[in-house]
Formats: structure tokens, sequence, C-alpha cells
């Protein structure tokens, strides 16, 4: 099997969506212990894209996002990128400082903030992936940016696009009470990666 996200089956995309599902349940549980109040979380979406696609999804190539970009390795390897529109992120800053941010752009210690709450997101996905597979992955520490949608997917799409002219797209919808945030979470495994996880999880047979 010539194994490409063409060739990704329904069984697959219901596996993704269970990681998808119990990553974010993590993720809510842990922003709600950072913030010391309930969250509320909707079942998270997923489709696969094809590249060019993405900041269409996003509202343009000249909407201010808020992105975080890390990379996974160890028994599977990939990049992960966490994207937020402005208001989201401006809400999440919100909900953690208890005050609304003020400027347009954030200050040191808000980039800062936000930089850990991308690594306890990205965590949360990562370790329902581990649990599932009980395949070794860690981290990298992950990089801030503020800037346009077309900008920040720039690096990724160039770099993933050797690999796959198509991404995995998971939606998140959190909320806390009037503050809702949508986070747009691309997960791209390099295509190794799928094979060893598909099959670390029995959807996938040995070729």
């Amino acid at each position: 099997m010539n194994f490409k996200l063409d060739n990704i089956q329904d069984l697959y995309i219901d596996v993704l969506k269970e990681i998808g599902n119990i990553g974010a349940g993590n993720s809510a549980t842990s922003l709600s212990k950072m913030i010391n109040s309930k969250i509320d979380m909707e079942v998270p979406s997923i489709e696969i894209l094809e590249i060019e696609k993405v900041v269409e999804i996003l509202g343009g190539e000249e909407l201010i996002v808020s992105g975080v970009y890390l990379e996974f390795y160890g028994d599977i390897n990939g990049t992960i990128l966490l994207i937020l529109d402005k208001k989201s992120s401006d809400n999440l800053l919100s909900m953690l400082f208890g005050k609304p941010c003020e400027g347009e752009f954030y200050n040191e210690m808000e980039l800062s903030a936000f930089q850990e709450i991308g690594n306890i997101l990205a965590s949360s996905y990562i370790n329902s992936i581990s649990a599932f597979s009980s395949l070794k992955v860690n981290i990298s520490v992950p990089s801030v940016s503020i800037d346009m949608a077309g900008s920040i997917l720039s690096v990724p799409a160039i770099e993933y696009g050797q690999v796959s002219d198509k991404i995995i797209l998971i939606e998140n919808r959190l909320k806390e009470g009037e503050n809702e945030i949508v986070g747009n979470f691309f997960l791209m495994p390099d295509m190794d990666s799928f094979k060893v996880l598909f099959k670390s999880l029995g959807v996938l047979n040995d070729e």
C-alpha cells in the first residue's frame, strides 16, 4: 500500500477524531485548572484539506492571527501548528489574566503566557496520541508569532508541501462564559510516521 493522505479511510478518520476528542478534553481540563474556571467544549471537527485551502479556511491571508509552531519527535516525527484568530487569542489571555488585552500587539508577558498555553494545548494532543498508541513522542519548545495568516502559514506550507499537498485540521471550540476560543490545530506527521501511528493503533496492517 502506497500510503498517502488521499488513502486515509473512514476508519482512520474515526481514530483521528477520537484522538482529537480526547486531546480537546485534556486541553479543556488543563485550561480550566489554569484559570480556575469551568471550560466547556464542543466535539472537535476534523478535516483533510489541501494546503492551498488552509488560508481560505482561516479567513484570508491578510487576517491577523496568533500561531504556535512546534515539532514533535520520537517514535513518530512531524510538526504541529496551532492557529487562533486574534479575538480567540485575546479571549484566551483575558481569561488567564482576568482583564482584557489592552493593545493591538501583545507585550512580553502576554506572549510568554500564550507560548505556555500553546505548549499545554499541543501537549494535550501529543499525550492523547501517546496514550492511544503507546508510542513515545516528545515536543520541542514552541515558537509564537502574531502575524498575517499567509505569513505564518508560509513556512510549514513550504516544508510540509514537500511531503504532501494535504494537511489534517482539527478545529476545537472552547468556551468560558461568554468567551469563545476557536483553535485550529494542524497536525503534520511525515508519511512514515502516519504508517507507524496507524499500525500501532491496529488500523493498518503490515505491508
